[in-house]
């Protein structure tokens, strides 16, 4: 289990929001931390750490006026920390390369392959045409309903119709490098993980990473046990470095 780092951009600062409050109308989200450090900061110390695999979100759209102050925060991550950091939000075959351009060493996709509340073959191999599967990251964050998880689009604002299972993870085997997957309904809640969710992602294929409800390190226990040492972690809103009482550096040992 690898810890990866986490640089969430909404409003041109480094933010932690409860998951699932962000809305594009106001560009609104409920808050858990406002950091008065920028990204770069952030990105160099996971460099200095030797922390790979780590994202950089941008939380606003791209109409939003916020949009090129998230821009610039992540590119000034990117810079500091070139091939060590992942990128997603509103990334499509148009612009991912730009984004490998800048210094990352994935894009992260969700809405544009997941689009129209069903998986979109044909912008999924726009995707891998664009950057090649090993540059591309589905995220494929989801939602309980009664039946089973829903991955949800458009800054988790809308549920598609299609069901996060073992199967749909070894057909998508073929398409990406890595799988991250939010668990909505716990994210920035600090309330513990979910565990029917990491049980399953302990399934997958391929190497996936899990975020969403870490608390403190029984929980990064829990998550080991439960995901069989598979499954990856991101810890946001409680961490030290966000505002939180979990210490960054007992997390990072733990992990190694």
């Amino acid at each position: 289990m690898e810890f990866r780092p986490c640089i969430d951009i909404h409003n041109g600062k480094v933010k932690q929001i409860v998951g699932g409050s962000l809305r594009d109308a106001g560009d609104a989200a409920a808050e858990n931390y406002v950091s008065d450090r920028n990204a770069d900061e952030y990105a160099r110390l996971f460099k200095t750490d030797g922390l790979t695999g780590g994202h950089v979100i941008l939380l606003n759209s791209a109409s939003s006026p916020y949009y090129e102050a998230d821009l610039a925060q992540a590119r000034a991550a990117l810079s500091a920390y070139p091939g060590g950091l992942q990128i997603g939000g509103g990334i499509r075959d148009t612009n991912a390369a730009a984004f490998l351009e800048m210094g990352a060493s994935h894009v992260i996709v969700t809405s544009f392959v997941f689009s129209g509340g069903r998986m979109n073959e044909d912008n999924l191999q726009k995707m891998k045409t664009a950057v090649g599967r090993d540059h591309l990251v589905l995220d494929l964050s989801c939602r309980r309903r009664e039946d089973g998880y829903y991955i949800c689009t458009d800054r988790w604002q809308h549920f598609t119709d299609v069901r996060l299972t073992t199967e749909l993870m070894e057909e998508l085997a073929g398409s990406c490098d890595e799988l991250l997957v939010h668990g909505i309904g716990v994210e920035g809640s600090r309330a513990g993980i979910d565990r029917e969710l990491v049980r399953l992602l302990a399934s997958s294929p391929l190497p996936v990473t899990y975020a969403g409800g870490v608390g403190g390190m029984e929980d990064l226990a829990l998550l080991k046990e439960l995901g069989r040492g598979r499954v990856n972690v991101t810890v946001g809103s409680a961490l030290d470095l966000y505002g939180g009482s979990l210490s960054y550096r007992e997390v990072v040992e733990f992990c190694r």
